[in-house]
C-alpha cells in the first residue's frame, strides 16, 4: 500500500488534483473502517463516522504538504491524524452530549428491547474496561488485527514497527486479556 503512495505525495504537494484524489480514493476505506471501528454506535455522539471520515480526509488533504517521509510510511502519517479526529470526537461529544429520541411509532417494533439494549450495554462496557487495562499501543493493535482484520504488515506501517514485533504485541495483549478473565 505504502508502495502506491510513493509517487504522489510531491504532486499532491504541489498541488495536483489529480495525485490529491487519488490519495484520498486509496485513503478512504481505510479511514472508514478505523472509524467505525473507534466510534462505534454513534447515536450518544453528536456527529457520525461520516463526519468524523470527513474531517480526516480534508484534515489529510490539508497537512500533505507538511508530509516529510522520516522513515514512517503515509500510511502511519494519516492514521496519526485519525486518532486525533476520533479523539476530538469523543472529547466534543463529552462537552455537548445528545440524546436523540425517535418518534413514536404506529406499529410495534421487533427490534430488540430495554433488557437486549442494557445487556449489550453491560457487554460493552465490560469490553472497554477489560480494553482499558492493556498499554494504549496494544488495543491499537488489538483494534486493527481483529476488528478492522488488518494484516500483521498492514498494522506494521500503520504504527511504525515490524510485522514481528506486532504479532508480538497481539499475543501479549491477548496472553493478558486472557489471564485477567481467567482471574475475574
Amino acid at each position: 500500500m505504502s508502495a502506491e503512495f510513493g509517487p504522489l505525495i510531491g504532486p499532491a504537494a504541489a498541488g495536483d488534483r489529480a495525485a490529491v484524489t487519488e490519495i484520498l480514493r486509496l485513503v478512504h476505506p481505510l479511514v472508514r473502517r478505523y472509524c467505525a471501528a473507534r466510534l462505534g454506535n454513534t447515536s450518544y455522539l453528536s456527529v457520525t463516522v461520516d463526519d468524523v471520515v470527513q474531517e480526516i480526509l480534508m484534515a489529510t488533504v490539508n497537512a500533505i504538504p507538511r508530509y516529510r517521509d522520516q522513515g514512517r510510511s503515509f500510511l502511519a502519517f494519516v492514521y496519526g491524524i485519525s486518532a486525533n479526529k476520533v479523539a476530538d470526537a469523543f472529547r466534543r461529544s463529552q462537552l455537548h452530549p445528545s440524546y436523540p429520541t425517535a418518534d413514536i411509532p404506529d406499529v410495534p417494533s421487533t427490534a430488540a428491547g430495554p433488557e437486549e439494549w442494557a445487556l449489550a450495554s453491560e457487554r460493552r462496557d465490560a469490553t472497554r474496561e477489560l480494553m482499558n487495562i492493556l498499554a494504549p499501543v496494544h488495543r491499537e493493535v488489538l483494534v486493527m488485527r481483529i476488528i478492522l482484520g488488518w494484516t500483521a504488515a498492514q498494522t506494521a506501517e500503520a504504527i511504525g514497527t515490524s510485522p514481528g514485533v506486532v504479532r508480538v504485541m497481539q499475543h501479549r495483549a491477548l496472553n493478558k486479556l486472557r489471564s485477567e478473565l481467567k482471574a475475574a
